[in-house]
C-alpha cells in the first residue's frame, strides 16, 4: 500500500501548506540571507509561520530547510551547521504539528550543483549531501520526506536514495518545477517524472513553483493522466506571478483565485494540494474552504 495514503487516510485531497520563504521575507529576511539560520536565531518567527499554516488547515507542515544542504549553506558560511539547522527546523515544525495533530515533511531542495554529465557532481556525491541533511531532519523528527523544486530527475533519484538509506520507512513526495513550456529547466516532462519516480518507489509525484495556477492545472492534468495505480499526485502552484508594487514584489493571485484553483485540481484528481511562492496562510485557508465545500 502507498505509505503516504496509509498515513493520511482516503479522504479526498489533502491540504499542504504554502510559501515559507515568502513569509520569512515579510518578516525581514534579506534576499541574500539564510532562512535556515532562523531555525536557531529566530525560532519564534518560524514557529509562528508553521502555526499560522496549521490553523489555516494544512495537514502537512514543511520544515524550513529548503536550502539545508551543505553547498547551499556554504553560500552563507554555514556549511558546518548542516545537522544543527536541519534538526532545529524539524523540531520547530514538529512542536506545532503535534499540537494540531498534523504531519511534518522534511524539506530537501536542490543542492545548487549540476550533476554529471552537465556538471561536475556525481550522483553518489549528491546522495551523500542529502544523507547528511536527512540525518539532521530525522533526529529533529519528521513524518514524510519532501523533495521539491527539482529540475533534474537524477538529483531527485539521489535524494530518494538518501531517504531509502536514512529513513526507509517514511513516505516520499517528489515535486519538480515545470516552468519552461511545461518542462523543467533540464527538459523533463511531467510524464517522464511520473515514470521515473514511480519506478523509484516514491509515494507521490508532482509539481511546485512555476508560473501560476493556470499553468499548474495543465501540468496536473498531464501528471494525473500518466500516473500508475497507487501513485499520488501533488500540486503546489505559486500565487501567480510577482508584480512590482512600490518597492516590493507582490504576487497577483488572490486567496479566492487559489481557492478556485484548488477546486480545479480536485476535479483533475490531484491528491495533495498546496501552494508555493507568494502564498500565505490566507491562501491556504481559502483553499481549505474550497476543498471542503
Amino acid at each position: 500500500m502507498n505509505r503516504l495514503r496509509a498515513l493520511l487516510g482516503d479522504h479526498g485531497p489533502v491540504l499542504l501548506d504554502g510559501g515559507l520563504g515568502t513569509m520569512l521575507q515579510e518578516r525581514g529576511l534579506d534576499d541574500g540571507g539564510s532562512g535556515e539560520l532562523w531555525n536557531v536565531d529566530r525560532p519564534e518567527v518560524v514557529s509562528a509561520i508553521h502555526e499560522a499554516y496549521a490553523e489555516a488547515g494544512a495537514r502537512i507542515l514543511t520544515t524550513n530547510t529548503f536550502g539545508g544542504t551543505r553547498p547551499r549553506l556554504a553560500m552563507h558560511g554555514l556549511e558546518d551547521r548542516v545537522h544543527e539547522l536541519n534538526r532545529a527546523g524539524a523540531a520547530l515544525a514538529g512542536d506545532v504539528a503535534r499540537r494540531h495533530g498534523v504531519l511534518v515533511a522534511g524539506d530537501l531542495g536542490p543542492t545548487g550543483e549540476l550533476l554529471a554529465p552537465l556538471g561536475a557532481m556525481e550522483p553518489a556525491e549528491a546522495q551523500e549531501l542529502f544523507v547528511e541533511q536527512l540525518t539532521g531532519l530525522r533526529e529533529g523528527g519528521i513524518d514524510v520526506v519532501l523533495v521539491e523544486t527539482m529540475s533534474d530527475v537524477a538529483e531527485v533519484l539521489a535524494a530518494v536514495a538518501a531517504a531509502d538509506a536514512v529513513v526507509p520507512d517514511l513516505p516520499v513526495i517528489a515535486t519538480l518545477s515545470f516552468d519552461t513550456n511545461l518542462r523543467t529547466m533540464m527538459g523533463v516532462r511531467p510524464e517522464d517524472a511520473v515514470a521515473a519516480l514511480g519506478e523509484a518507489g516514491v509515494d507521490a509525484v508532482g509539481a511546485n513553483c512555476g508560473r501560476g495556477p493556470g499553468e499548474m492545472e495543465a501540468i496536473a492534468e498531464q501528471l494525473t493522466r500518466a500516473r500508475a495505480d497507487g501513485l499520488l499526485v501533488a500540486a503546489q502552484s505559486n500565487a501567480g506571478l510577482p508584480q512590482l508594487v512600490g518597492d516590493r514584489f507582490v504576487y497577483d493571485a488572490s486567496p479566492d483565485d487559489l481557492a478556485e484553483h484548488a477546486r480545479v485540481l480536485r476535479d483533475l484528481g490531484v491528491d495533495l494540494v498546496g501552494a508555493c511562492c507568494g502564498s500565505t496562510p490566507a491562501h491556504i485557508a481559502a483553499m481549505r474552504l474550497a476543498l471542503s465545500a
